[in-house]
């Protein structure tokens, strides 16, 4: 299988050998100045620039496709190649953020879709509603977007300069208690599921959630930890043998359960969106004396740190970028990452923390890509061993009740 990683950065390790026919310097003259022969080292944008021309950002969670489907309600209709300011997300911005992959959440949590647990057939017909709508945004966008099924598809889009557009993750509601449906999904293009929300994996994992997760790894759907509580995300890993991912991560997650995603080997998409960190809490302290830069200042430095504490904790592989994007323009903001053109700025603001090239494109793109070849690559393994599971949550979780 093709390793679609991208090769190691280049680096320059000749030395330079001394030259033997080199004739003495002329006695009457006086010795010269050294004048240093290395070039100045770019600034921390231009760097973060040229990075980004080739290993640009896989980003975990945009919600445009539940907020186009909202306002068509209401009639409105958008246009993703000129844009409109009342949305944060269309293809110009894109672009300017140098996005190489977006996977378009097709979450029905934020529409009004009936809580009753009973009701799936409500989350299952708008969770297709969301998908067609997104194939047809692709579709309308052929020489921008790429619909991808698979990690080869991702860096397929990438050298045609397309962006990569992944399906999910889809709401743990909207399977229902069907592992069929999992399957529908999974035909219709769908490579992620988020957990909340389904009942089987309300505090831990039943007997038939072990059963879903285990379908998925056979499918090769990734597992979304997302909103999932500790106990859920521990049996998860406890069951999964592919990696799992948190589709927009923040601070909730614990340092427990980060630990725990190293080990296996997934990834943490840390979100962009206004978060209670410390950093946070700074920036909107009330001082009299603050300034506009001031006030500026700790936003995007408060996803910087989100960003080095998944690093540290999980480790550098296990950690990418979500921008949370795809919301309407009264949405609550983080000052410098607004839009998604916006992508830049978090990478300079690396860049300038010490971060070496290595780091970045791991975290861009490498990281995120690495987690779907594995989960395709273990999918194939699994399929040769299993066939589809037929199991209901009667069979499986009913004696437990």
């Amino acid at each position: 299988m093709a390793d679609l990683r991208d090769d190691p950065i280049d680096s320059d390790t000749t030395a330079a050998a001394g030259d033997l026919d080199a004739q003495p310097s002329q006695p009457s003259q006086p010795p010269q100045p050294h004048v240093p022969t290395e070039t100045t080292p770019a600034p921390s944008a231009e760097r973060a620039r040229v990075l980004l021309s080739s290993h640009p950002v896989v980003d975990g969670h945009n919600s445009l496709a539940p907020t186009l489907l909202r306002r068509r309600g209401a009639g409105h209709s958008h246009d993703l190649e000129q844009g409109e300011s009342s949305l944060d997300t269309d293809l110009p911005r894109l672009r300017a953020g140098a996005l190489g992959a977006q996977f378009w959440s097709l979450q029905v949590d934020s529409l009004q879709v009936a809580d009753d647990a009973a009701d799936t057939d409500g989350a299952v017909s708008t969770t297709l509603e969301l998908i067609d709508l997104v194939r047809d945004l692709i579709a309308s966008c052929p020489d921008t977007l790429r619909l991808a099924l698979g990690a080869g598809d991702l860096a397929d889009a990438r050298n045609y300069g397309r962006v990569a557009s992944l399906l999910g993750p889809v709401s743990g509601r909207a399977m229902g208690d069907s592992l069929a449906t999992l399957r529908a999904f999974h035909f219709l293009g769908v490579r992620v599921l988020a957990l909340a929300g389904a009942r089987w994996a309300d505090d831990g994992l039943t007997r038939f959630g072990q059963e879903a997760v285990r379908e998925m790894n056979r499918l090769g759907v990734v597992v979304d930890l997302t909103g999932a509580c500790d106990e859920t995300a521990r049996a998860t890993f406890a069951v999964t043998k592919a990696p799992a991912m948190f589709s927009h991560g923040d601070g909730d997650v614990t340092d427990e359960i980060l630990t725990l995603l190293r080990a296996n080997s997934g990834v943490c998409m840390v979100s962009f969106a206004p978060g209670p960190t410390a950093s946070d809490a700074r920036a909107t302290a009330p001082d009299a004396r603050a300034t506009a830069r001031d006030a500026r200042a700790p936003s995007v430095s408060a996803v910087a740190d989100r960003v080095e504490r998944v690093r540290d904790v999980a480790g550098p592989q296990c950690v990418g970028l979500s921008g949370t994007y795809g919301r309407e323009a009264e949405a609550p903001r983080t000052l410098g990452l607004e839009d998604p053109s916006c992508y830049p700025h978090l990478i300079t603001e690396l860049l300038d923390r010490g971060w070496d090239d290595t780091e970045i494109t791991d975290l861009t793109w490498g990281n995120a890509a690495r987690v779907l070849r594995d989960t395709e690559f273990l999918a194939r393994a699994a399929q040769g061993r299993r066939p589809a599971s037929m199991a209901t949550i009667e069979e499986l979780d009913a004696p437990r009740r």
